[in-house]
């Protein structure tokens, strides 16, 4: 235990000492570098005192070398620009010369080439003054159509306008549906008087009747046409802005259509008009009557054909007419036919008749150059003997010469049209003809 106290204490103590003899050494050396600083710090003085001074001589000379810088300078810069100058003097009247000779060259060049170009502006300025003026024509032109198109358009609203208000009287649209069918009967090449009649009154048991116009038929047949012109409640449609008020006026105006259908089927027509086929035509003026009447009752045109009625519109009725034309064309050639077939006949007689008469001449030609001959044998076997015995006489001078025999050499008949008899050819054309007509009925 006391070892370990004294080693305690020794450590103690040696711990002490080296304590105090490193800072005894520490001070002195914190007081050595005390001192290096101050020296350091006299010797920075001095340095930068020694720098200043140097600085200030350096600066000194600097401009006293600047100053003499700028001197040669100055007069080194003076000679050359004399120097310089001259050359560039000279040098330049020797380009200014080559530049005028170039110039002169490249402004020819230039100018040819521009010259063209010039016309062409020329020309296209001028194009395009008239191309400004004809705009400006084209735009005034237009500015006038438009205009006019404009007053047509005020002016066609106005009789629009005017038309539709007439139109809501019966009696003009009576007057305006029975034009509207002349119109198109007119236009399918029908004659009024010759292929069809207006008003044409028939009195019946029940009142008298009076349909707008009795369509003739090939073979006397007649087709009743009757314009109706229920279409106020259209207009009404067409007018309207409500929708609801819209469908309830076109149902209207396809209830006014069926009710035409009904009142024109209970009249029967055919039978006052006889013969003709069982139906009567109602004419509706325009188109859009019957598509819009059909959108409200799809099965109306069913209804009209079980009540006899064909309703019909300037397009299916120009239809219908020019079936009637066509059935008129082919009546006139039946009946053109029919002449052609007795004017055949005609002249199947008469030329076998002719043929006849022929033959006849034929034999009485033949028979006269017979009888010629027989005189002519006869005057040289009994007359011209004794005459010519004059010449032998020296009486007379010229001899007689006898007649010459003629032989007629007629050409017979051979045709078998003018060979036979008329009445023989009338039957054999007619078996012919009859015969063509089962054959063409065959094929057709």
């Amino acid at each position: 235990m006391t070892i370990v106290v004294w080693c305690l204490v020794t450590a103690v103590v040696g711990a002490l000492v080296g304590y105090l003899v490193a800072t005894t050494r520490a001070g002195a050396a914190v007081r050595e570098a005390e001192r290096a600083a101050v020296r350091a710090d006299a010797e920075l003085q001095a340095e930068r005192r020694s720098a200043t001074a140097r600085l200030r001589a350096l600066e000194e000379d600097s401009d006293r070398l600047s100053d003499q810088f700028r001197a040669l300078a100055a007069d080194a810069l003076a000679a050359n620009n004399e120097q310089f100058l001259g050359l560039a003097e000279q040098r330049l009247r020797s380009t200014q010369v080559a530049g005028q000779a170039d110039m002169a060259k490249r402004a020819e060049a230039v100018q040819s080439m521009v010259e063209p170009l010039t016309r062409t502006l020329a020309d296209v300025r001028q194009q395009m003054l008239l191309a400004e003026e004809a705009r400006v024509a084209s735009v005034a032109a237009l500015g006038e159509q438009v205009r006019g198109m404009r007053e047509t358009s005020e002016h066609l609203r106005s009789e629009t306008g005017t038309l539709v208000t007439a139109l809501r009287s019966s009696d003009v649209r009576g007057t305006w549906g029975e034009m509207q069918l002349r119109r198109v009967v007119e236009a399918a090449g029908m004659l009024n008087r010759v292929d069809f009649t207006e008003q044409n009154h028939v009195r019946t048991d029940d009142g008298a009747l009076r349909p707008d116009m009795v369509v003739h038929l090939a073979g006397g047949k007649h087709v009743v046409v009757d314009a109706k012109v229920a279409f106020v409640g259209y207009l009404d449609a067409q007018q309207a802005t409500d929708p609801a008020v819209r469908a309830d006026r076109l149902a209207a105006h396809a209830r006014h259509v069926r009710k035409h259908v009904d009142d024109l089927g209970a009249k029967r027509y055919w039978d006052q008009f006889a013969p003709a086929p069982e139906f009567v035509v109602m004419f509706l003026p325009a188109e859009p009557f019957l598509g819009a009447a059909l959108d409200q009752d799809p099965s109306l045109l069913e209804h009209a054909f079980a009540k006899n009625v064909v309703i019909v519109t300037p397009m299916t009725l120009m239809a219908l007419l020019r079936t009637v034309a066509y059935a008129w064309r082919q009546d006139a050639l039946a009946e053109n036919a029919q002449r052609v077939l007795t004017i055949g006949k005609e002249l199947h007689g008469r030329l076998a008749t002719m043929g006849t008469h022929l033959n006849k001449l034929g034999r009485q030609i033949q028979g006269a150059a017979d009888a010629y001959n027989k005189t002519i044998g006869s005057l040289e076997t009994r007359v011209l003997v004794s005459a010519r015995r004059f010449s032998e006489l020296d009486i007379v001078d010229d001899a007689l010469d006898g007649p010459t025999p003629v032989d007629p050499q007629l050409s017979m008949l051979s045709a078998p049209e003018l060979i036979a008899s008329a009445d023989d050819r009338i039957v054999d054309l007619d078996l012919d003809l009859d015969l063509g007509a089962v054959s063409d009925s065959r094929r057709h």
